[in-house]
């Protein structure tokens, strides 16, 4: 009997989805999949008026947006089940693979009629790569963090910075600005945990400031953004205009689904002023919920990343949770006008395939790095 109680315990063991299922945060799980339902919802509310106008069904960008909910989650569930050391690797060759995606953008990308090339399209499928590179960015970097703090004779933080800032202006050639402070942003939050000079730290943010002021006085419709912000004055007839009357419509509880008339009126409304369009038709309270939820996720994670051992795993989560969590404060603080309009979607509720995909690969390895790893000598 002994033997076979032994032999039950090992198969137990070696059955993977049952070591996930007991080391996985599933309170984390069950919040990402309630704010892709809730995404599911905002895309219903938002898009049925954009389909009919482009002559497509009602719910033709509700059923992209459903096969984007199920790839991303499968993606997230297969990334959670990998161990750390395949993660590092295969980021670091998908982060070069996307970096050279974006640098053919000049080339062979397409605008869509928006007039900024980010799209790479392959007839059937398009995708943003700088939306894809996101999650193998903060690897890379993290891991060449890590390897100039455990060599003090590799420049690895300098190569990383040099590295963002190539980047970057990639990033800023397409033109895509929000992207671009995104990365420089998550670079900062990283040097900053890995407890570098904060000197260091005050040059780069001095550099980034006076890049801004360039592109400010140079890009025309920057300059106009960032004026009409400062003029203090609110044009009605706007977009930020028309999704400041919105969130005053609908007050705490909504008009009502499908009642809302902002997006009408919007072009943007399923996409990156969609929290509009929920405070509209089902009020702040939602709005509320869907903050409170994604903050859920992101302060869940941190406590999480706080108790591990390797500090490549904290450093990389830090990177991955500030991402997310600038990525929705961006979001927020241009729908209610607290800094200049920029395109930058809402994770896991905006219309969006190369979005939520990218958010999922994040949520992913972030369930991988805080999974509970026992000290007896398993590879989680």
């Amino acid at each position: 009997m002994k033997y076979s109680t032994d032999s039950t315990v090992m198969d137990v063991d070696e059955n993977l989805l049952h070591r996930w299922w007991i080391t996985v945060d599933k309170a984390s799980i069950l919040v990402i999949v309630v704010l892709m339902l809730l995404g599911l919802l905002m895309c219903m509310a938002s898009s049925t008026e954009l389909a009919i106008q482009n002559g497509k069904g009602s719910f033709f960008y509700v059923g992209k947006q459903a096969l984007f909910c199920a790839v991303g989650f499968c993606l997230l569930i297969i990334l959670s089940m990998l161990s750390v050391k395949f993660i590092k690797r295969s980021s670091i060759i998908l982060f070069f693979i996307s970096f050279f995606l974006i640098l053919a953008i000049p080339i062979f990308g397409t605008d869509f009629g928006k007039g900024a090339y980010r799209w790479l399209s392959l007839g059937f499928i398009s995708f943003q790569p700088s939306e894809l590179i996101k999650p193998f960015y903060v690897i890379f970097a993290a891991w060449l963090f890590v390897s100039s703090i455990e060599r003090a004779t590799l420049p690895g933080i300098y190569i990383s910075l040099l590295i963002s800032l190539t980047l970057v202006i990639a990033l800023i050639l397409q033109p895509d600005y929000g992207q671009a402070s995104l990365i420089i942003a998550t670079w900062a939050i990283m040097y900053f945990v890995s407890g570098a000079p904060v000197f260091f730290l005050v040059i780069v943010a001095g550099v980034a400031l006076a890049s801004a002021f360039y592109v400010f006085r140079t890009v025309a419709y920057v300059s106009d953004r960032v004026n009409s912000f400062l003029s203090g004055e609110i044009d009605p007839l706007s977009q930020i205009g028309r999704a400041h009357s919105a969130i005053r419509e609908g007050g705490y509880f909504g008009v009502g689904l499908g009642e809302g008339n902002v997006k009408i009126h919007l072009p943007d409304a399923h996409t990156d002023l969609i929290l509009a369009v929920a405070a509209e038709e089902y009020g702040l309270l939602l709005c509320f919920l869907i903050i409170g939820l994604t903050g859920f996720v992101t302060v869940r994670a941190a406590i999480l990343l706080s108790k591990e051992e390797s500090f490549f795993i904290r450093l990389s989560g830090a990177g991955i949770t500030g991402l997310i969590g600038m990525q929705a404060l961006i979001n927020l603080a241009v729908t209610v006008r607290l800094i200049p309009a920029k395109g930058m979607t809402l994770p896991f509720i905006s219309y969006g395939g190369s979005s939520l995909i990218s958010v999922c690969i994040l949520c992913g390895i972030l369930l991988c790095f805080t999974k509970r790893r026992p000290r007896y000598g398993l590879n989680f």
